[in-house]
C-alpha cells in the first residue's frame, strides 16, 4: 500500500505560504485577514474553525471568528465586504438554516469569496485544489485513467466534476441516486469519495491496484469517519489517502492559498 499524505505536502506549502505572508506583511503593510462567520455548532464545524485558527497564526493570517445568528448574517457579510483589512470571508456550513446557503454565499464579494462557493466566484474552491495537489504532488496522472467521482455536493464533487470534465477526463459520477455502485467502482482506475457517508466504499468495490482519495466526513457520536471502510486498509496493492491526513490538510492550505491571493489582489488597487 502507498499512502498520499496529504499532511507531508501542506508542510511543504505551508512554508512557502509563511514566506509569501512575511513578504507581504513587511514589503506591502499587508496583513492577510480572513473572516470565519459560524451560524451552528457541532464538532466537525468546531474543529474546521479551530484547525483553520490555528493555521493562520502558524503563517501569520489575521483570523477573525465570528459567531452569529442566521438573522445577523446579511448585515455582517455587507459590513466585512466593505472592510478593507478584510480579505476574505467565508460562512462555515452547514449554516443554521440550510435552506439559505446560496442567498448567503452569493453575498459574499467575489474577490473575498477564498471558499469559492458563490456564482460568480474568481478563485478555486480548496477541497478539489486540494484533491488536485495531492494526486500532482505523488505524480498520478489522470490521463487515460477512469475516473469515479462518488458525490456531487456543492463544496467538493460539484467543482471537481466540472473540473476534470473541462481538463478532458474520463470521469463518471455517482450520487445518492446511483444504483450500480458497486460495479461502477470496480471498473474505475481512480475512486475519489467525497459523499460524507461513513464506510460506503469497500475492499470488494475496489480494482487492484487503484488509486482511492477519501474526501469524505461525517460525524456520528462526536466521531469523524470517511467514506472508505477500515477493511480497505488491510489491502497493500492500494495508492490510498490514510485514514486520517490525507486530503484534510491540504484543504485548509488550499483554503489559505486564496486568502493569500486575495491580499495580494488588493496592491493592485492601490
Amino acid at each position: 500500500m502507498k499512502l498520499l499524505n496529504g499532511r507531508e505536502l501542506a508542510d511543504y506549502i505551508k512554508e512557502r505560504q509563511a514566506h509569501q505572508v512575511r513578504g507581504l506583511r513587511q514589503a506591502n503593510g499587508i496583513k492577510p485577514t480572513l473572516a470565519i462567520i459560524v451560524t451552528a455548532s457541532n464538532p466537525i464545524i468546531d474543529l474546521y474553525v479551530s484547525l483553520k485558527k490555528q493555521y493562520g497564526a502558524d503563517i501569520l493570517v489575521e483570523v477573525l471568528v465570528y459567531r452569529v445568528l442566521m438573522g445577523e448574517v446579511e448585515d455582517l457579510i455587507e459590513q466585512l465586504n466593505k472592510d478593507d483589512s478584510v480579505h476574505g470571508i467565508i460562512v462555515q456550513l452547514p449554516l443554521g438554516d440550510v435552506t439559505k446557503t446560496d442567498e448567503v454565499v452569493n453575498m459574499i464579494a467575489p474577490g473575498k469569496d477564498v471558499d469559492a462557493l458563490g456564482s460568480k466566484a474568481i478563485f478555486h474552491p480548496a477541497t478539489p485544489m486540494a484533491i488536485m495537489w495531492l494526486l500532482s504532488g505523488y505524480n498520478i496522472d489522470l490521463r487515460g485513467k477512469k475516473i469515479l467521482l462518488i458525490g456531487r455536493g456543492r463544496l467538493v464533487g460539484a467543482p471537481l466534476e466540472r473540473q476534470l470534465l473541462a481538463e478532458g477526463m474520463d470521469v463518471t459520477v455517482a450520487d445518492s441516486r446511483t444504483q450500480n455502485l458497486d460495479e461502477l467502482a470496480l471498473e474505475s482506475d481512480v475512486i475519489i469519495s467525497a459523499a460524507g457517508s461513513p464506510a460506503i466504499l469497500f475492499s470488494k468495490m475496489i480494482k487492484e491496484g487503484a488509486v482511492v482519495i477519501d474526501a469524505g466526513v461525517a460525524s456520528e457520536d462526536g466521531k469523524t469517519f470517511g467514506d472508505v471502510a477500515p477493511e480497505v486498509y488491510e489491502r497493500d496493492d492500494l495508492i490510498i489517502t490514510p485514514s486520517k491526513g490525507g486530503v484534510g490538510p491540504l484543504t485548509v492550505t488550499a483554503l489559505f492559498d486564496n486568502v493569500i491571493r486575495a491580499s495580494r489582489n488588493t496592491l493592485s488597487k492601490d
